[in-house]
């Protein structure tokens, strides 16, 4: 039969740079809703009375030039803060961290027990490391003993060697 439609790709979750800007434009809306113009209105009623159109006016810059300061203080931290790339950075180690089979390390709240188990695996690593060391040196040391032994047999056959010629000299 004929292939059926080919599966769309899921679309992957927005980053935290995303979601911040998300939930920072969120609590703006949120703001100026709290803010809404018949409270305005209300907390300035005898001016309002007077001249609604210039409340209205009023209120308009006043939630306009509000959102953008907010804005641009929120920009200065995450500039500051350097925000952007450590959203991303942390993106990175999460997506990182699915592949992983076992769970990341969590304290126990034990200090003792936190050490043990962070510094058991790098000593017996350590301890494996210094074994094969140590079977290479004693494998050198036995090799240099047996040169040492070889040696001296040499020595001894030279010197009964030079005993029998100085006999046979004289």
């Amino acid at each position: 039969g004929a292939p059926g439609p080919a599966p769309r790709p899921v679309p992957a979750a927005p980053g935290r740079a995303q979601v911040f800007t998300a939930v920072v434009d969120t609590f703006l809306e949120k703001l100026v809703a709290a803010g809404s113009y018949q409270r305005f209105a209300n907390c300035y009623r005898c001016f309002y009375k007077l001249q609604p159109e210039m409340t209205r006016s009023i209120y308009d810059q006043f939630v306009s030039q509000l959102q953008t300061s907010i804005k641009e203080e929120i920009q200065e931290v995450k500039d500051e803060g350097n925000l952007e790339v450590l959203f991303n950075s942390l993106d990175k180690i999460v997506e990182e961290a699915k592949n992983q089979e076992e769970p990341a390390w969590r304290p126990s709240g034990i200090p003792e027990e936190d050490v043990r188990s962070a510094m058991v695996p790098y000593l017996l690593k350590h301890r494996s490391y210094l074994q094969k060391v140590l079977k290479e040196k004693e494998e050198e040391n036995r090799k240099v003993a047996e040169s040492v032994v070889a040696g001296r047999d040499r020595i001894v056959e030279l010197q009964q060697l030079i005993q029998a010629r100085k006999h046979a000299w004289q």
